[in-house]
């Protein structure tokens, strides 16, 4: 069986990247394929420092650092890629990999990490942000989202079978494309995080600091509580916005090694995260490490925390993105974390490791072939053939 994966971009080795390592690795002859290819020579591991072929979009101005001002040329660069010699497809998308043209004696099935946010559900959140809400400009950007919405929404008939990454993604799957799917969690590296039972008289909160991850009002909710230690790792464009909201006893480390974040994640005393994440990894390094975590109550976090209602509960959420739910859920934490146990968040984040991973992919990658080759030698298969 020839086989091709098709991912949107290579530029680093984040969510998306864990997701495809492990794909590789259970199918290490596959070809690869990517609109773009900027990885540097020594963080080609992951893809088995495979070959690469890319889109036209590979060779234009300034893409290295501007490729995602690309989008509106995406489509039409993925549909460019010639996979009529393949007999399995897989795309691995959250925004437009799963446009790849297939044929009817091809199966191609999709690991949807979500339809393409800044278009659908996320549009007018992406365009404020952007500054894009008004204006010439704006009103340019809204024609080309419409048009990628058309484009999103037809290209979902192409899929034989859709994999979604969290219950919470599954739903935004069937709302989109109206396709059902079937949830396989990303690969946590736990084993690359250690247990430490004993713990330090501090919080951790790490991340990109972009707006939608609301390192700010985490930020600002400790501030208001000056008796209580917060440390940040992370940089981006909010960076000296955040900086300059930090009380005394807020500490910004900026951007940290690996192997620095594990060490404050093993003895921070909880681990606080406020973003509406697809499936979210962080949290489930923090449990990895025995540390529990206060966590924004909706999005893919429901699916990889326990709250306090569980038997053996790994955390606690607040209901609101605000300064005040924030500061309500510390407080609730601090009155029930003897109920939290560092060998309990372990044991919730070994769930999710990487061996669970592949086997469950493959599993449905096996199911999905048989399905398939049963219709082609069906009397009404080979009709349609």
């Amino acid at each position: 069986m020839k086989i091709a994966i098709v991912h949107d971009w290579l530029v680093t080795y984040a969510g998306a990247e864990r997701v495809l390592e492990q794909m590789l690795i259970c199918f290490p002859k596959a070809d690869l394929f990517s609109l773009v290819d900027f990885l540097p020579d020594g963080q080609r591991g992951f893809i088995l420092n495979k070959p690469v072929k890319t889109s036209f979009i590979q060779r234009l101005p300034f893409v290295q650092t501007k490729y995602r001002q690309y989008l509106p040329l995406m489509p039409l660069a993925v549909e460019q890629f010639d996979l009529s010699s393949y007999d399995l497809v897989i795309s691995s998308s959250h925004a437009v990999a799963k446009g790849v043209l297939t044929g009817s004696d091809q199966l191609h099935l999709c690991m949807c990490y979500s339809p393409i946010r800044y278009a659908w559900d996320l549009q007018h959140q992406y365009l404020k942000e952007s500054g894009l809400d008004r204006g010439v400009k704006g009103w340019m950007a809204k024609w080309i989202l419409h048009k990628i919405r058309m484009w999103d929404a037809r290209t979902a008939n192409g899929v034989d079978g859709f994999m979604a990454i969290s219950h919470f993604i599954k739903r935004r799957i069937w709302k989109v494309y109206r396709r059902d799917s079937t949830v396989i969690y990303p690969p946590v590296d736990v084993d690359a995080f250690s247990l430490q039972e004993e713990k330090e008289d501090f919080y951790l909160t790490a991340s990109r600091m972009v707006p939608y991850k609301k390192i700010d009002l985490i930020v600002k909710a400790f501030s208001a509580m000056s008796d209580r230690q917060l440390m940040v790792i992370g940089d981006g464009p909010d960076f000296n916005k955040i900086k300059a909201k930090a009380g005394k006893n807020v500490t910004l480390l900026g951007y940290q090694s690996h192997e620095v974040l594990k060490d404050y994640m093993r003895r921070a005393k909880a681990f606080v995260f406020a973003a509406e994440e697809d499936f979210g990894i962080a949290p489930l390094e923090a449990q990895a490490c025995g540390t529990p975590v206060i966590a924004y109550g909706k999005g893919g976090a429901l699916e990889t925390i326990s709250g306090l209602e569980a038997k053996t509960p790994t955390g606690v959420f607040f209901k609101e993105q605000s300064v005040d739910s924030i500061r309500s859920g510390v407080y609730e934490f601090e009155l029930a974390q003897t109920r939290i146990l560092p060998g309990a968040c372990r044991a919730n984040a070994m769930r999710f490791a990487p061996e669970r991973f592949r086997a469950e992919f493959m599993a449905f990658v096996e199911q999905s072939w048989k399905e398939f080759q049963e219709r082609l030698s069906s009397p009404v298969g080979r009709k349609l053939q």
